[in-house]
């Protein structure tokens, strides 16, 4: 008799279900929530930009300082289900997102590959896609940044599955 495989947790457990280490596991490290959005005051629309966090590392796309993140970066937000519910702008191939939205991960997703640079390889970061830090432009030219790929599905490209 051949077992089962289980379904992996993302698949069996709400967001508010999730101990930390799965929690902090699901993020793919793709770096669009660390660009900074602007919001239309007419419409109220998210407008992403290609201009990082100060704090942002754009060559291994995590935070310099995460643990201290919030407090030097008074805009960052640490997220929890309740946020993961309400915010428009995480992008649309977010595990938080798609877990909260009870979809599987992307097949680039490290959790599936085995690899952290699957989210690179396969085109879904923001790896060579930043053209400022917040703290090299003046916010009245952020809008001159202001870009549609972090709120779209990234175009995939191949990723090799770790046998």
């Amino acid at each position: 008799m051949t077992e089962t495989p289980a379904a992996p947790f993302w698949r069996l457990k709400s967001l508010g279900e999730l101990n930390d280490a799965e929690w902090e596991s699901l993020c793919d490290g793709c770096g669009r929530c660390c660009l900074v959005k602007l919001e239309d005051a007419d419409d109220g629309r998210i407008l992403p930009t290609n201009v990082a966090c100060r704090l942002f590392d754009g060559d291994r796309c995590t935070c310099r300082d995460y643990p201290n993140r919030t407090a030097r970066v008074p805009d960052c937000l640490q997220l929890t289900p309740e946020l993961v519910a309400s915010l428009r702008w995480l992008p649309p191939s977010c595990a938080y997102r798609l877990v909260h939205q009870g979809e599987d991960l992307p097949e680039w997703h490290h959790l599936k590959t085995g690899s952290r640079d699957s989210v690179h390889e396969a085109g879904a970061s923001v790896r060579g896609r930043i053209s400022a830090w917040e703290d090299e432009v003046a916010e009245i030219d952020w809008p001159e940044h202001i870009v549609r790929w972090p709120l779209q599905w990234p175009r995939q490209r191949r990723v090799k599955k770790q046998a």
